[in-house]
């Protein structure tokens, strides 16, 4: 089945001041997403996800990176970055997975932006203008938690039951004012090893 795209959205979000302060740099949150019709939608319970992912992953994971990096200028200006999927009431959260945890989905992504960590993600289930979080953190440094970020959106009639919303997101900086450290340093306090951090 061929992939069937009906709308995208491009949502910048600035903030200039926080906790009453003016940002020593504006933070700058970057969403890009595609709404399409879902794939497995109306065959019942399908064994073999494999086909429409890769048909229709590769496609958007193309088409949500090009309009990150077109409203961001660059690859190498994304610090923070994360994706997310939003399956309509019809659909499985396994359909959500499908398109967003696949190689083909995130490494166009990864590529574009020079990327070492790993694409934080949500995939859930819901109705139109259900709340779609993307969760961000730093490209390179998992460690640095300046830039856990939350980009929260919604799109008022998207997904439909047979939907599902694809999205990407971005930040250029991370939280104005950040005081609460880095993993590293909690470690450091705990005597902890950075390759087995609970200890356990």
């Amino acid at each position: 089945m061929a992939l069937v795209i009906r709308k995208t959205l491009l949502q910048v979000e600035t903030t200039l001041v926080e906790g009453g302060r003016t940002a020593p740099r504006p933070l700058v949150l970057y969403a890009a997403l595609a709404v399409i019709k879902n794939p497995w939608a109306g065959q019942g319970f399908v064994e073999d996800l494999k086909p429409a992912i890769h048909a229709a992953a590769p496609v958007l994971g193309k088409l949500l990176t090009d309009m990150i990096l077109g409203a961001v200028g660059s690859g190498a200006a994304v610090e923070g970055y994360g994706k997310a999927a939003l399956v309509g009431l019809d659909g499985e959260i396994e359909h959500a997975s499908a398109l967003i945890h696949t190689l083909r989905f995130g490494n166009h992504y990864r590529q574009a932006v020079g990327a070492k960590s790993y694409l934080s993600f949500t995939n859930t289930r819901g109705p139109a203008n259900a709340p779609l979080m993307i969760p961000l953190m730093d490209k390179a440094d998992e460690g640095r938690r300046s830039h856990y970020l939350t980009i929260q959106t919604a799109i008022p009639d998207a997904p439909a039951a047979d939907e599902i919303v694809v999205a990407l997101g971005a930040s250029v900086g991370g939280r104005p004012h950040h005081r609460i450290g880095d993993r590293y340093q909690d470690l450091k306090d705990l005597g902890n090893d950075l390759d087995n951090p609970a200890a356990v």
